[in-house]
């Protein structure tokens, strides 16, 4: 269940989220059954910079509202909303939300650079569905962060509502495929797989690659709720979640 504080006994964590229907992704819930998430939308009209700077400006707003609704954390989840003009605009963001609402808070970004940095990532392969553009600017923020990524994919979509119906089956392809192309680019570098943007639903997808390969890997959604949760400092342990699950959430 996914309501505001109606039991003062359970955690009750924010989401600003792309889709302007402000709902809770899956992942959540599945993950924290424990936990009550609230989410406040941004009408984000596509994933790309256009789109972006649209609504990047009612971030601020938005953490506001989920803090005057109970929340006791917030997040921005939506990964490329975040990193799509560097790292030191991804700090300045958080240190933004924190000072606005008096809560801690986080990104998406900071949550795959969590998940990688705990993994032991250094060199990752990137699968996402994302256009062109926006994967670069990953891929920059990546190595701003110390993370070379081996090579990048992505599907090419940046209809916002298009990506919660992305199947599991499309998933698990994208990412054998961006796999099996870090191997021919640069064989035996890849340590893991990043599958990036917040919008896919990929729980079992991450099971069914990590099944498949032998390696973790980190999604946007699934590591956002994790960060989340542990920014909160909550010590809940996620259900469902994969091996990214079985690491400290240290960094």
């Amino acid at each position: 269940m996914t309501t505001d504080n109606s039991d003062a006994k359970r955690p009750v964590l924010g989401l600003i989220v792309p889709p302007a229907a402000g709902l809770v992704p899956p992942e959540g819930p599945e993950m924290y059954p424990e936990i009550d998430f609230i989410a406040q939308g941004l009408a984000l009209s596509s994933v790309d910079k256009e789109g972006y700077d649209q609504v990047i400006d009612q971030v601020v707003e938005a953490a506001q509202k989920l803090a005057a609704r109970g929340a006791q954390a917030v997040s921005l989840m939506g990964t490329s909303l975040s990193f799509y003009r560097g790292t030191d605009f991804n700090e300045e963001l958080v240190a933004r939300l924190r000072e606005a609402t008096g809560l801690p808070c986080s990104t998406m970004s900071h949550a795959i650079l969590r998940g990688l940095r705990v993994s032991g990532i250094e060199r990752v392969a990137v699968a996402s569905s994302y256009i062109d553009d926006v994967n670069q600017r990953l891929v920059h923020f990546l190595g701003q962060n110390q993370i070379q990524a081996v090579c990048a994919y992505g599907l090419g979509v940046n209809d916002v509502t298009a990506m919660a119906k992305i199947s599991t089956q499309e998933l698990v392809d994208l990412c054998l495929k961006t796999w099996d192309m870090a191997q021919e680019q640069a064989p035996g570098q890849a340590q893991g797989l990043l599958l990036s943007c917040g919008g896919l639903v990929s729980l079992e997808a991450v099971r069914q690659v990590e099944d498949k390969l032998g390696v973790t890997v980190v999604s946007s959604s699934p590591a956002g709720f994790w960060d989340l949760v542990a920014t909160a400092g909550l010590d809940l342990w996620p259900q469902a979640m994969g091996r990214l699950a079985q690491e400290r959430q240290t960094a």
